[in-house]
């Protein structure tokens, strides 16, 4: 039996994601007999964590599915625990890096990673809490159910539970670490209204993010490609393709990994910093990792507090933020892209050291292309005007501080990736607690 984790990190109400999901678990239930622990992080503040709450305890008992809802003071203690159980000489800024006074992608999906090994599951299923499922014929596509026919399994068994496969006979040993889907609808980065009050800054600012060292027309195709996931692409029949995916065919909003991959190596802890989620699907991938890429993408949607006031401010500057990240991030996808296979150890697994000394490797990098980078962030926010000019009045404010918290990003990504075994080995032996009454939902 597999025994998973359907995982839902949240820092808004969403008592109508929880039900799909609770949905979700019992369609793996009834249709492969696995084992379901859907996994709730909530961060949010009192009035919302009651609705989510309420959300929970109005769902039907089900056999098979255990529904566990922690809150930010259960997520800390469980945390404090599992910190000081690694033996790290300094578990309060372990427990600062893994629950962060602030939004961190990177660490909200960290805490699921460390709640999927305490509660001994094999595979962690990550969803978000602003998506919907596609509909066809009344029924809810559940991405579930591709990512278990494959997930942690021998690729050259996988190849029963797909419709094509490009795995390379060698690899077949190997097994699948990561299962993925796209998104339809809105960008998955909320840059649209930038593009539609002029699409030339919009080019320029998304420009700013692809790698320097590219040429012209490679970069202005990455351009194209970015942030857009399918489309309008509607679902048709289901379709899923073996072999080492196109690292622009796995997206963490729709996503299983196997525990093998991420017990291993760590994401960024980086705070309002967009992107920063994606260093372990660039590690799999780099390291020809087999996997598999389907068509049960989810439906992609905003929330409202991003649009105006401060909650436009604080986005926007997690996108400066994520420009900014690039400057490290890319010699480290580099370097995995040159390593290749050889990132592997003799068990298929990341080599971790290997990895953390790429990483240690950007401590010094020159930071005249984020500095640059800045320049042409203030120009482009300018001559949109508005409330973007507001925008770069406080990025211009901020500017040294920004320029900081890249390179300090980097070198924490560090310390926690020295850490994470022992962490994950930790949150196995504490279990997760409390989980909500102890009882199956």
């Amino acid at each position: 039996m597999q025994r998973v984790c359907l995982a839902l990190p949240t820092m808004r109400a969403c008592p109508g994601t929880i039900v799909d999901l609770a949905e979700e678990a019992a369609y793996a239930v009834a249709t492969f007999g696995a084992e379901v622990h859907l996994l709730v992080l909530d961060t949010t503040g009192e009035a919302e964590f009651a609705k989510n709450a309420d959300a929970v305890a109005s769902l039907a008992p089900t056999p098979g599915v255990f529904v566990h809802h922690l809150g930010d003071a259960q997520q800390r203690d469980w945390l404090r625990r599992v910190a000081e159980g690694s033996g790290a000489a300094d578990p309060e800024l372990l427990l600062d890096l893994m629950l962060p006074k602030g939004v961190a992608y990177g660490s909200c999906v960290n805490r699921l990673f460390l709640g999927a090994a305490a509660l001994d599951c094999t595979s962690v299923h990550l969803r978000n809490d602003d998506f919907e499922y596609q509909v066809r014929d009344g029924e809810k596509l559940y991405p579930i159910h591709p990512e278990l026919l494959s997930i942690g399994r021998p690729a050259g068994q996988a190849v029963a539970g797909v419709t094509r496969s490009e795995l390379d006979p060698a690899d077949a040993d190997k097994r699948v670490m990561v299962v993925s889907g796209a998104f339809l609808g809105e960008l998955n980065v909320d840059i649209g209204e930038i593009r539609e009050l002029d699409p030339q800054v919009y080019h320029d600012l998304v420009r700013l993010w692809t790698p320097p060292a590219w040429s012209d027309e490679d970069r202005d195709a990455m351009v194209e490609l970015s942030f857009k996931g399918v489309g309008a692409e509607p679902f048709d029949t289901d379709e899923s393709i073996l072999g080492v995916p196109d690292i622009w065919k796995v997206y963490m909003c729709n996503v299983a990994l196997d525990h093998r991959a991420y017990e291993k190596l760590p994401l960024l802890p980086s705070l309002d910093t967009l992107g920063c989620d994606y260093a372990l699907l660039h590690a799999l991938v780099h390291s020809k990792s087999p996997g598999v890429v389907h068509n049960r993408h989810i439906v992609n949607y905003y929330t409202p507090e991003r649009k105006v006031g401060t909650g436009f401010v604080n986005y926007q500057l997690r996108y400066v933020k994520l420009l900014l990240s690039m400057l490290y991030l890319y010699p480290v996808y580099g370097a995995m892209w040159d390593a290749g296979s050889e990132l592997l150890d003799d068990k298929h697994e990341l080599k971790v050291e290997t990895i953390l000394g790429m990483v240690r490797d950007t401590f010094g990098a020159d930071r005249s292309g984020n500095e640059h980078c800045l320049d042409e962030v203030d120009r482009a926010y300018r001559t949109l005007g508005g409330k973007y000019a507001e925008l770069a009045d406080v990025v211009a404010e901020r500017r040294q501080q920004l320029l900081d918290e890249a390179q300090q990003d980097a070198e924490l990504w560090a310390t926690l990736i020295e850490a994470w075994a022992p962490m994950a080995a930790a949150a196995r032996t504490q279990g997760l607690h409390p989980a909500v009454d102890g009882a199956a939902r």
